[in-house]
């Protein structure tokens, strides 16, 4: 394809506007409609007859693009006008939107405050809802194909490695279908990406939009990377502010614990707009029984001693000195506090470990009937531990006691809800410390 040419007798091409590897996109002038238009050439493989012609599936799975795109209508969803073959290629005709990449403006701009990253993951999740709701699936969300427009509209394009529910698939040759960077981990362990694998991908997307890189980094290799992505724990963000607990919802291990695109819309929507979003917490059991590397070791306090037990195994109260004490009950977990007068109440989870270091959950919870105006965590650091590195707080040191106070945007804490911090520490055998809550 060249400047000038015409394709399909009615798109007069005009100048490259991208590349990437799956083609070329070129800007081209319908001249039939009088309107800009994008068109995708595909460039991927050879016939096998040494012809230089595209091989079948590559030919299966731009028709199948094109198919799936044309079924969905989204304000910000680029529009699929029409699939056509030009010198022996499929070409698939677009929308033409003037716009940046979401890769683009956080490389340039060093990452974006998590307010703009929500109202852009927001207008994301309610096109890939939509496309969901039509058993659309996209399976390659990421930064490089959100486009961003001057008045902060926000549109996913390239459906191209997307899978309608009931076609075939033209994958099974060993092409990867998706980025490794953001696929969520059930899809690298080889099963099939679905729709909540999609909401995996967007949270990842919006991780890096913030961070300035994915969830799990960048490695040259894709198969190292691969690993990484299927094993290895989700970081939390350290730039995320009131976004954090929304994106390490999107980004749960689990697909079942995942929100639906459609709750992810509204909740990124309420985000944006500057109101609390509600996070459900992550079943105890998922967390002990499907890691192996997590330390057992869990427990929730309030100034007062108290035990979790969960599913009929014995967790008990794990004490500063790490010898853990209870009894077998098949009761709910549970948590008290020593005095009726204290509302606060804070709840210590290591929730990952691995050699040398580990990761911890601490949620502080409004027991009273009044909101909490203020809040403060404090502990004591067990032997040969250290924090590498804390968010959604801030830290304050004196030796090993450890304090740990509220940010500006989760000062208020309203009767009966809760919110969270956590941190990164150093050390083998993670130990559960007393800890203690109060509102300063």
């Amino acid at each position: 394809m060249e400047p000038g040419e015409l394709v399909a007798g009615r798109y007069r091409v005009v100048s490259v506007v991208g590349r990437g590897a799956m083609g070329v996109v070129w800007l081209a002038r319908d001249e039939r409609l009088q309107r800009d238009v994008a068109i995708k050439e595909l460039r991927v493989g050879t016939d096998g007859n040494g012809t230089g012609g595209v091989a079948g599936d590559a030919v299966a799975r731009t028709m199948r693009e094109g198919r799936i795109g044309a079924r969905l209508r989204h304000p910000n969803a680029i529009a699929v006008h029409d699939v056509v073959m030009h010198g022996g290629l499929p070409c698939l005709v677009m929308e033409y939107l003037p716009a940046e990449s979401l890769a683009e403006v956080a490389a340039t701009r060093g990452g974006l405050p998590p307010g703009e990253v929500a109202a852009i993951g927001a207008q994301v999740a309610a096109a890939l809802a939509e496309a969901h709701a039509h058993g659309v699936v996209h399976r390659d969300v990421k930064p490089d194909n959100v486009l961003l427009t001057e008045d902060g509209t926000a549109k996913i394009t390239d459906f191209g490695v997307s899978r309608a529910a009931g076609l075939a698939s033209v994958t099974a040759t060993g092409i990867l279908a998706g980025t490794p960077a953001y696929l969520a981990p059930e899809v690298a362990n080889g099963a099939e990406a679905d729709a909540r694998s999609d909401v995996f991908s967007l949270g990842a997307t919006l991780y890096a939009a913030i961070e300035g890189a994915p969830p799990f980094g960048l490695e040259d290799n894709a198969i190292a990377l691969l690993h990484k992505v299927a094993r290895d724990p989700v970081l939390p963000p350290r730039r995320a502010g009131p976004l954090t607990d929304l994106l390490l919802w999107l980004l749960r291990r689990d697909p079942a614990e995942r929100p639906t695109m459609r709750v992810a819309h509204e909740a990124l929507a309420a985000a944006a707009s500057g109101r609390a979003v509600s996070v459900p917490p992550g079943r105890t059991s998922t967390l002990l029984l499907d890691r192996p590397r997590v330390s057992r070791r869990r427990v929730f306090v309030g100034v007062g001693a108290s035990a979790l037990v969960a599913g009929g195994v014995v967790l008990g109260l794990v004490l500063a000195d790490g010898e853990p004490r209870g009894t077998a009950s098949t009761t709910p977990a549970t948590t008290t506090t020593a005095r009726a007068d204290q509302d606060c109440v804070a709840s210590y989870e290591v929730v990952n470990s691995w050699p040398g270091g580990f990761q911890v959950r601490v949620v502080v919870r409004n027991d009273g009937d009044r909101p909490l105006t203020g809040w403060e965590v404090r502990w004591t650091l067990p032997d040969g531990e250290d924090i590498a590195g804390l968010w959604q707080g801030r830290l304050a040191r004196d030796g090993g006691d450890v304090i740990v106070t509220n940010e500006d945007y989760n000062v208020t804490i309203p009767a009966g809800e809760s919110t969270a911090f956590g941190f990164n520490g150093s050390g083998d055998d993670p130990r559960v410390p007393r800890v203690s809550c109060r509102e300063p």
